[in-house]
């Protein structure tokens, strides 16, 4: 049997576990269970991975990326040591180092992989995401959601039926999902959340609060200089973490500035674990209002949930479990490490697809509404932009859903589909994820020919889309381009060429780091 590891992507840290046994197990790197989420180049032209990259990023920001999970799917390039890079590209970097970590560890070449990605991923962050593992080396076998992949961990496919709340609260991304289990059976019955809430605005939150703290006595702004933003960015995010365990801390940056006459200034200020709660606390009401819909979404009341796990290293924060506490009426937990469950899980799904680990069913869900754009008829008159849904947000996967159209007009010759993600039901206020045409349509009254669409939603939460016309048996399937939400054959080769020439730079550095 081969080898499958599991990897959670994480925006902050990422970890790649395997079963060993009949047990999984996360793989560790030079005895680190987690690889920071960073990238970045050397002056002298090394790729720089994990610590050394983030280590990197307080001396020289400007060569050094983080937090690059946030801009999946999205249509951008971000700058490192002069050259642009997509967001599949990073994460293709720390996929390979994490691919690299499990060959050092299990002397073996790995070339598959299960990964992780938040239940609320649209369609094109999953694509980006399996883009970047194809960038890595790795066949990418199955992409499941995160909430998914902590209720595996926690050992749900083997206890009695309940229902189960998942608080996924990391770095950069937020969702809660309930999820049922029934006689063996994992299914997320909905799901909702926010991909730009997280750790990282924790962390905001406080560089802003000692930043105006220090202009006010100093008159300068220290975030308007990038490599004392980044020093103020790292001491905020170690006072959140240490703020998890103690009633105070005191952060302290010397020569983070100097005065207008030259003399440098020292940054010394007391934060409260209260002060810091104030500072955050909206943020967290904004999970409360995640729980409200996704239980309504569910059809379930507050008292009907047994129980709620913990996942994320934002859930550390004290606050965030008497948060839950408070709004649930029952404790969360957090038994198993909320940093390492998502791994463990995809650990666990990698196993039972390897053949390592006995069967379970697991069953997710669309994250989002998905459909097309149509012209209704009202009174008499055209309604045009309106979006008809062909398979309902919270539907379980994989599906399969098929609708039949027609044309508007007499003697219409093409009929061009133009497929949306969203809950609007204007489409054009949803997202466009790509437009395809059906071309040579026989001339007829409007309304005559039958255009059948179907969409097809795969367990790795890919949408493929498909037309018909049922009286010629022309047929036409949709095709994005133009995108960097999704990259062409040519793109991925040359991205891929170019990691794996940045990796032959790295190769000393990264042998010393898995030795």
């Amino acid at each position: 049997m081969e080898d499958i590891i599991g990897i959670d992507l994480g925006t902050t840290n990422s970890s790649v576990g395997i079963i060993k046994g009949h047990s999984p197990m996360l793989i560790e790197n030079n005895g680190e269970r987690l690889l920071p989420s960073v990238v970045g180049i050397s002056p002298g032209g090394e790729l720089l991975v994990g610590t050394p990259a983030k280590n990197q990023y307080i001396l020289a920001p400007e060569r050094t990326i983080k937090s690059i999970k946030r801009q999946m799917g999205c249509d951008v390039t971000v700058p490192i040591a002069e050259k642009e890079y997509t967001p599949q590209e990073i994460s293709g970097i720390i996929l390979k180092q994490l691919k690299t970590i499990a060959e050092n560890a299990l002397k073996k070449q790995i070339s598959k992989a299960v990964i992780t990605v938040p239940a609320y991923f649209s369609d094109s962050q999953r694509q980006a995401t399996k883009d970047a593992g194809e960038l890595a080396g790795l066949e990418v076998v199955r992409i499941i959601n995160e909430p998914t992949a902590a209720a595996l961990a926690y050992g749900a496919d083997k206890e009695e039926d309940q229902h189960l709340m998942v608080y996924d609260l990391g770095g950069g991304t937020f969702d809660v999902s309930i999820v049922e289990l029934s006689s063996g059976v994992i299914e997320v019955l909905a799901s909702h959340g926010n991909n730009r809430l997280g750790g990282d605005d924790f962390d905001q939150r406080l560089v802003d609060h000692i930043a105006r703290w220090f202009e006010r006595k100093h008159k300068i702004d220290v975030r308007q200089d990038r490599q004392a933003l980044a020093r103020l960015t790292r001491a905020a995010e170690q006072a959140k973490i240490e703020l998890s365990d103690k009633p105070y801390v005191l952060i302290r940056e010397e020569f983070i500035a100097k005065s207008d006459d030259g003399k440098p200034l020292h940054l010394e200020i007391e934060i409260s674990r209260e002060k810091f709660k104030e500072l955050i606390q909206d943020l967290l009401d904004e999970t409360l209002e995640a729980i409200d819909i996704t239980l309504s979404d569910a059809g379930l009341e507050n008292k009907e949930i047994d129980k709620v796990l913990l996942v994320g290293g934002s859930t550390r924060i004290p606050a965030v479990a008497d948060l839950i506490e408070k709004k649930m009426g029952i404790s969360p937990h957090a038994e198993v490490d909320p940093e390492e469950c998502v791994t463990l899980g995809a650990a666990i799904q990698a196993g039972i697809i390897s053949g390592h680990s006995p069967s379970a069913v697991l069953v997710d869900v669309v994250p989002y509404s998905l459909g097309i754009a149509a012209v209704s008829n009202r009174f008499g008159l055209p309604l045009p932009d309106i979006f008809c849904k062909l398979i309902q947000r919270n539907t379980a996967i994989p599906v399969s859903k098929s609708e039949v159209f027609s044309t508007f007009m007499d003697n219409q010759k093409t009929v061009e589909i133009e497929v949306y993600q969203g809950e609007s039901p204007i489409a054009s206020q949803n997202v466009l994820l790509g437009k395809f045409k059906l071309e040579d349509v026989p001339e007829a009254l409007a309304g005559k020919p039958k255009i059948i669409v179907q969409f097809d939603y795969d367990v790795n939460g890919i949408l493929h889309v498909s037309a018909l016309n049922k009286d010629t048996s022309q047929s036409q399937k949709l095709t994005i381009k133009h995108s960097r939400e999704r990259m062409g054959k040519k793109e991925k080769q040359a991205a891929k060429k170019g990691i794996d020439k940045l990796w032959q730079k790295a190769k000393g550095v990264l042998h010393r780091e898995n030795e």
